[in-house]
This record gives C-alpha cells, sequence and structure tokens, in this order.
C-alpha cells in the first residue's frame, strides 16, 4: 500500500472507532429506553439488566459499522481538503479518484466484519438475551410488563415451549400473581387445556410455577371431557420465552440464521405464502453489510467533488448526511416488512440510492 493511502487510512480508522462507540451507544439506548427504566423502578436486578444492555452490543455494532464508517470518511476526507492536504497530493501527481483504493478496501472490511457480526454473534446474543430476561422474570416477578391485554381482557406474561399462554390478572404483594390462566393452544384449533388457579408465584430462582385453589378442563373438539380441581400444585414452565412485554412470541426474523432463514424462505417461495418480513429478513442479511461498501463509495465521491468545487463539507454535513441514510433504511425497511415493496427493494434501495448518487457526483465532477 502506498503512502498516501496509508496516511488516508490513518486519517479516518481514528474517526471510525470513535463513530462507532457513539453509534453503538445510541443504538443501544435507543433500543432499550423503554424497557431499562421501568424494570429498575420495578425491582430487577441491577447486574441482570446490565447483561441484556452488554447482549444488545453485537447488534448495534453490526449497524452501526456503515453509517459509523460513512461519518468517518466525510469527516477525515473534509478535515483533509480544509488543511490543503488533498491539494498538495494533486501538486505531487497524485489523482483524487486515488482516494477509493484504500477507502473501498476499509469499507470491503468493515463488510466481511458487519457480515460475520450478524450471522455469528447476533443470533447467539438474542437468544441468550432472552435466557437474561427469563432470569429477571423468574428472580422478581414484579418486573412481568401487564400493559398489553390478550383477547380475554388477560395479559399473556409467558409462553413455553408447549405453547401454553401463562397469563395473570394481578400481582399482589411480595409478587404474589393472582387471577392465573394457563392455556395449552393447537394450532388452529380450540384449546386443548386450561388451567385457572386463583394464586400463584414462581419459586425464585426456578422454573416453578407455585398454584393454589385451582381447577384444571380438558377439551376435544372444544367440549370440556375432564374437570379436576386442587388446593395447590406446581407446573414446569420450561423454555420460557419471557420477553418483559405482552406475548413474547419468537424472536424477529432478522435473528434466525442465514441457513434457516433461507431454507424457511424457499419453502415459503413453493407454497406460495406471502411473509414480507421474513423475505426483507433474508434480503438484509446481504444488503446491510454491503450498505460498508456502498457509504464509502458515496462518502469519497462527495469529498472528491466538494474538494473540485471548492466547499467544505465539515461536521455538520456529514451528522445530517448519516441521519439521512439511516432515516431511509428505516423507511425501507418498515416499508419491506409490511408488504408495501418487495425485500429486495427495502433491503438493497438505500445501498442504490447511494451507489447512483456517488456516481452522479463523479461525472458532475469530471465535467467541471
Amino acid at each position: 500500500m502506498k503512502l498516501f493511502e496509508r496516511y488516508v487510512l490513518a486519517e479516518i480508522l481514528p474517526l471510525l472507532l470513535g463513530a462507532l462507540s457513539a453509534v453503538i451507544v445510541l443504538l443501544v439506548l435507543a433500543a432499550l429506553q423503554d424497557v431499562i427504566a421501568p424494570l429498575l423502578a420495578k425491582g430487577a436486578d441491577p447486574v441482570l439488566v446490565a447483561r441484556v444492555l452488554a447482549l444488545n452490543v453485537p447488534e448495534a455494532a453490526a449497524r452501526a459499522l456503515p453509517i459509523a464508517l460513512m461519518f468517518a470518511t466525510l469527516l477525515g476526507l473534509s478535515r483533509l481538503s480544509s488543511d490543503s492536504e488533498l491539494k498538495g497530493a494533486l501538486a505531487a501527481g497524485i489523482p483524487a479518484t486515488r482516494l477509493l483504493r484504500p477507502v473501498l478496501a476499509l469499507g470491503l472490511g468493515v463488510t466481511v466484519l458487519a457480515f460475520a457480526l450478524g450471522e455469528g454473534l447476533v443470533p447467539r446474543a438474542k437468544v441468550q438475551e432472552r435466557k437474561v430476561k427469563q432470569e429477571i422474570v423468574f428472580d422478581n416477578p414484579r418486573v412481568i410488563g401487564l400493559d398489553g391485554t390478550g383477547a380475554d381482557g388477560q395479559s399473556i406474561v409467558l409462553r413455553d415451549a408447549l405453547n401454553r399462554a401463562i397469563s395473570v390478572g394481578k400481582i399482589g404483594p411480595g409478587g404474589t400473581l393472582e387471577d392465573l390462566r394457563i392455556v395449552t393452544m393447537q394450532p388452529g384449533l380450540p384449546p386443548r387445556e386450561v388451567i385457572t388457579a386463583a394464586r400463584g408465584r414462581l419459586l425464585p430462582g426456578s422454573n416453578v410455577l407455585e398454584l393454589q385453589d385451582g381447577r384444571r378442563v380438558t377439551y376435544q373438539d372444544a367440549r370440556p371431557v375432564t374437570v379436576l380441581t386442587f388446593k395447590s400444585g406446581s407446573l414446569p414452565v420450561q423454555d420460557v420465552q419471557a420477553d418483559l412485554d405482552a406475548g413474547g412470541g419468537e424472536l424477529k426474523a432478522i435473528y434466525t440464521p442465514l441457513r434457516e432463514l433461507w431454507a424457511k424462505t424457499a419453502q415459503y417461495r413453493v407454497q406460495g405464502v406471502r411473509s414480507p418480513a421474513d423475505f426483507t429478513a433474508l434480503h438484509r442479511k446481504f444488503a446491510e453489510p454491503l450498505a460498508a461498501l456502498a457509504l464509502a463509495f458515496f462518502a469519497v465521491s462527495l469529498a472528491v467533488f466538494t474538494f473540485r468545487s471548492g466547499r467544505d463539507l465539515g461536521l455538520v454535513w456529514a451528522l445530517l448526511l448519516t441521519f439521512a441514510y439511516y432515516a431511509t433504511w428505516s423507511v425501507f425497511r418498515v416499508m419491506g416488512e409490511n408488504g408495501a415493496v418487495s425485500g429486495a427493494v427495502a433491503a438493497y434501495a438505500p445501498d442504490l440510492i447511494a451507489v447512483v448518487a456517488g456516481a452522479a457526483l463523479l461525472w458532475r465532477t469530471g465535467r467541471r
């Protein structure tokens, strides 16, 4: 690598690390601002809450890398231009387009790193995060969120591996659960079993639910066939998906490993199933890491254009352009997940816009 290219990278890399740290902090806080304060207010263990925060860092890093690269490139090249260092390079016979080589090489490295994080660490971190949230619930049942309600007016609290929805009507003093209902569901069919209890509690540090003064009703073809009452009993709730909100549910499609998501969407195509969230997530697996290359190309093209036109980007423009990309990405993601546009368009449109804008800037520069 030539001395000039190493010098450009030495200017950008510190800014990249600083911008990456700042964007990670902002994304983590934005993702958890509605969870952290209520958890701590309800007495959740601060150590467990800190673990939830830490487990959100890999996703934040994977998402922040392309954005941080564009911001660092814009700011670094702006500094070189304002200090007349690019002018000195041109005077020495180095063309301005030579900026593309080191920045695109850095963009390729960031792309590989973002893809590795998205496929290696993020799915595992999300699974582990759900387990930590389960620990928070079992450690202190008072942290359970009861804001959302189901069709029966009760709030779904937990859902376990047997597809049992466990809901409560009220949390009493000391974390006692009142008016419990445990419903064993069958896909597309009425409930198979319903257990109700006047009171119950989650044993601290375990996954056992103790029930008191209850009734167990089993159904066949929506008709009760067995009705049993009991004074006390225990119910293991294995593999609970406790997400500290109403419903729990499965992890989002974007957190599914690529091989599983690819097989799932291939089956949907064969069956003619329309699942925009899954198809959008599949394309995002590739498009979001590739954004690093697209944004690196745009940043260099803009830097060359502004230098040739005698303008200076500065911090404000770097921030505005970074925000503009993030807003564009957010809008297309929502449109794709809701089926307004195809998954491919939703995922790749922000990258394509950056590449087309960069090419247009280089074309304009060449005509000057």
